[in-house]
C-alpha cells in the first residue's frame, strides 16, 4: 500500500490515526493544519510531521491523488468537508459527515459533481472482526439471519474521570463536545457500518432517544445520551441497535439465525473473536451451545494496532481503502452513498425523541464488496 494524506485537526482522535499510520507501510503525511497554533505545534513535534499555516495552504499543496482527513470537531465537519471538495480533494471525514441530513446531501452532491470520493468514519467495517462476521453470514453458517441485537453502551460516562483522558500528544478528551454531539452520532456508525455493509439499505427507522442524565459538565444544550432503534432493512433482518453513555459497558452484537447465533463482543477491536453457537435440543430443552465455536478467516488480514485506551482499531483502514481504490481505478468500498446513508440513519436515531415514530429513509446504498482476504 502507498499514498499520501493531509490532516485537518489535531485533537484527541488525530493521535489514534497517527498510531495507526505507524503500521501502514508507504502512507505518508503531506501536511497538517489546526486552527489552534499551539496544539498544531505540539502534535507535529510529537509525530514528526510537517505543519501548514492555513487550511487554504494545506489544500493547495495537497496531492490530488491523495486523501484529506478531516479530523476536526463535528460542528466544523460540513464547512471543512465542503472546502476540501471545493479544492478538488478526495475527503475522508471523521463521524458524523455533517450535523444535518440537508448538509450531508449537499456534500454528497458536491462530491458527485466533482467526481470525488467522500467517505465517513468509522472504518472498522473494513476490519477483521466485521469482515469475519460478514463472511459467516454469506456462507450461511447460522442459516438465514432473522434478528440482530447490537449494543453500543459505554458505561456511566458523566461520572468517569474524563478530565484525565489525554491523547498521546497531550490533547484532552473533548467532553463538552462529546456531550453536545451525543453518543449516537459518535458511536452508532460502528455497528451501522457493519450492518449496512452486509445488508444494504435501511428502509425504515423506528427509534426513540432521550437525555436521561441531566446537568452534565459544560455548556449545553446536550444531545440525547441514550437511543434505542429498530431498523427495517430492505434485504436483511430486523435489527435493534442501542447506544448510550449510561448503561453498563456492552459492545456486543448477536445475529440470530435459523441454525444458531453468531456473536462478537467488542465493536472497537479489529481482532475481536467471532463465534457461532449452534442451536440444539437437549432433553427437551431448546438452547444454544454453551461451547460456541470460533469463526476465523485465513491470515494475514490487515495491519493491526495494539490497544490504546478503549480501542484496538486501525483508524487508517478507511483512508488506505480510498488510496488503494484511487491507485487501482476502482470504486471505493467506502462509497459516497454509503457515507450519506449511514449519516441519514444515524441522524434519524439521534433526533427521534419521544414521538417521531416510523421514519422512511430517503437515501440508499448497496451492500459492500468484501475485502479480498474475506471472500
Amino acid at each position: 500500500m502507498s499514498g499520501v494524506v493531509s490532516i485537518v485537526g489535531c485533537g484527541f482522535v488525530a493521535d489514534l490515526y497517527m498510531r495507526s499510520l505507524q503500521v501502514m507501510d508507504g502512507i505518508t503525511v503531506a501536511g497538517v493544519y489546526d486552527k489552534d497554533a499551539s496544539r498544531l505545534t505540539q502534535f507535529c513535534a510529537h509525530w514528526n510531521v510537517p505543519k501548514v499555516g492555513s487550511l487554504d495552504a494545506l489544500l493547495e499543496q495537497h496531492p490530488r491523488n491523495g486523501v484529506v482527513l478531516n479530523l476536526t470537531n463535528p460542528s466544523a465537519h460540513f464547512e471543512v468537508n465542503s472546502a476540501c471538495l471545493a479544492a478538488g480533494c478526495h475527503t475522508y471525514s471523521e463521524k458524523p459527515l455533517a450535523m444535518t441530513l440537508e448538509e450531508a446531501k449537499v456534500l454528497h452532491a458536491q462530491a458527485d459533481a466533482a467526481d470525488l470520493m467522500l467517505a465517513s468514519a468509522p472504518c472498522s467495517v473494513l476490519g477483521e472482526a466485521a469482515q469475519t462476521l460478514g463472511h459467516a453470514l454469506r456462507t450461511g453458517i447460522a442459516g438465514t439471519p432473522r434478528l440482530v441485537y447490537a449494543e453500543l453502551d459505554d458505561g456511566f460516562v458523566p461520572q468517569a474521570a474524563y478530565k484525565k483522558w489525554l491523547s498521546e500528544s497531550g490533547a484532552p478528551w473533548p467532553f463538552e463536545d462529546e456531550f453536545r454531539v451525543g453518543c449516537t452520532l459518535e458511536h452508532a456508525g460502528y455497528y451501522l457500518g457493519w450492518l449496512i455493509s452486509w445488508f444494504g439499505s435501511v428502509r425504515t427507522v423506528v427509534a426513540a432517544s432521550a437525555e436521561v442524565v441531566p446537568d452534565k459538565e459544560g455548556d449545553g444544550p446536550f444531545a440525547p445520551d441514550v437511543s434505542v432503534a429498530t431498523l427495517f432493512f430492505e434485504n436483511g433482518p430486523v435489527t435493534r441497535l442501542t447506544c448510550s453513555i449510561v448503561a453498563p459497558h456492552d459492545h456486543q452484537i448477536r445475529v440470530v439465525g435459523d441454525e444458531g447465533v453468531l456473536s462478537c463482543k467488542a465493536a472497537w477491536d479489529n481482532s475481536a473473536k467471532v463465534t457461532f453457537a449452534k442451536r440444539m435440543t437437549v432433553r427437551r430443552r431448546l438452547m444454544e451451545s454453551p461451547l460456541p465455536k470460533a469463526v476465523k478467516l485465513p491470515q494475514p488480514t490487515h495491519p493491526k494496532v495494539k490497544r490504546w485506551g478503549a480501542a484496538a482499531m486501525n483508524f487508517m483502514l478507511g483512508p488506505a481503502e480510498m488510496l488503494d481504490a484511487l491507485r487501482a481505478g476502482r470504486p471505493s468500498r467506502l462509497s459516497n452513498e454509503f457515507a450519506l446513508h449511514m449519516t441519514e440513519v444515524t441522524l434519524a436515531i439521534q433526533n427521534a425523541g419521544e414521538t417521531t415514530g416510523a421514519q422512511p429513509m430517503t437515501t440508499r446504498c448497496d451492500p459492500m464488496e468484501p475485502m479480498p482476504w474475506a471472500r
